[in-house]
């Protein structure tokens, strides 16, 4: 356990949700893979995640056989990120399976030297919160753990208040990603978090795409015993944050120093709706986020970090219309986009690769 990683987790950063690199052939993409990372870690993040659902939830198949290759390699170049630069990188894994995989997952994570393990409910509708709260306690014996509320329209669950509470209390969780996208839920975490006897040893992540800004932004607020308590939002666990990350960073700042003033303009409040906007095009919710993950990788794929839009499951590929909807944000927001950056530096980071 690598106590200034969890320090860094829990004060708040930016944190990516990397895609998968693959080629035509729907192999491992190992340079691309790569120079992804390099990209994320030059652009600024505080740490990246790997195996969560952007990276594509099938390749914990043990037969597809690539989560282990994919952490080895974002493991390695934050590696050599850390050694050259003197800053610590969170490294994050995603486990999605059931409770002896999760386990055997969390197992490698600690292993290759990655600092939490991410729980993803995805595909387990059918399992009580008893039983996810088991694996949580039986994940948290292994290495430290990030809850995780995943959206409904991609195959998450939707947890009761008590189980977020009950999920608090659990020694060794450090965070919880909240990615309901939906506020009613996104409050029972906030407030389960906020209230917990471990209330200062869990940090929350936004994974809500559609309202990133106001969740980092907002101090809520709960009563309890005469006494108020505030709790706020300490970074971004996003796959929105796997594009345009530069600016991504650059406005996670400003944001922090604006929530800390108390100032909050109603410019911030415009921002919001461009960011929404913008993600809507990537996202895709004109089709039930049909193209999510193709979505991030046709932003990257014009930008030269990948050279396709290729998943793993045929299943995975662009709405009719979402490559217009990406055209379009690029008009209308170019001050929110780094493809500039990326040009810059591409070369460099493609060095010995």
């Amino acid at each position: 356990m690598r106590t200034e990683a969890l320090s860094i987790l829990r004060d708040g950063t930016v944190i990516p949700a990397t895609p998968l690199a693959l080629t035509a052939g729907k192999k491992l993409d190992e340079k691309r893979q790569r120079l992804l990372t390099r990209y994320y870690l030059n652009a600024g993040a505080g740490g990246i995640a790997a195996g969560v659902h952007t990276t594509q939830f099938e390749i914990h198949d043990e037969k597809i056989g690539l989560l282990p290759p994919v952490l080895e390699i974002v493991a390695d170049e934050a590696a050599r990120y850390e050694k050259s630069s003197g800053k610590t990188i969170i490294k994050i894994a995603g486990a999605c399976v059931p409770i002896s995989q999760a386990v055997k997952e969390a197992e490698l994570a600690r292993e290759l030297g990655y600092d939490a393990v991410l729980l993803s409910p995805g595909g387990l509708e059918s399992f009580t919160e008893d039983y996810f709260l088991a694996r949580a306690r039986a994940a948290a014996e292994v290495m430290p753990v990030i809850g995780f509320a995943l959206q409904a329209a991609v195959g998450g669950p939707v947890f009761t208040y008590d189980y977020w509470a009950a999920l608090c209390e659990i020694d060794n969780v450090v965070a919880i990603k909240a990615a309901p996208f939906d506020r009613y839920q996104t409050l029972n975490i906030v407030r389960a978090a906020a209230l917990s006897q471990r209330a200062d040893g869990i940090s929350l992540y936004t994974g809500n795409d559609d309202n990133i800004v106001v969740d980092l932004l907002t101090r809520f607020s709960f009563r309890k015993e005469g006494k108020v308590i505030e709790k706020t939002f300490a970074g971004g666990l996003l796959g929105y944050y796997a594009v345009w990350t530069k600016k991504a960073v650059e406005l996670f700042g400003m944001l922090r120093k604006a929530r800390e003033s108390g100032v909050i303009n109603t410019g911030l409040l415009t921002l919001a709706a461009k960011i929404t906007d913008m993600n809507a095009a990537v996202f895709d919710p004109a089709h039930g986020f049909t193209g999510c993950i193709s979505g991030v990788h046709e932003v990257l794929r014009r930008q030269g970090l990948l050279a396709g839009t290729w998943c793993i499951s045929g299943r995975e590929r662009l709405s009719p219309g979402q490559a217009g909807e990406i055209d379009r944000v690029y008009e209308m927001y170019p001050e929110l986009t780094d493809d500039e950056f990326i040009r810059a530096n591409s070369e460099k980071w493609s060095e010995g690769l």
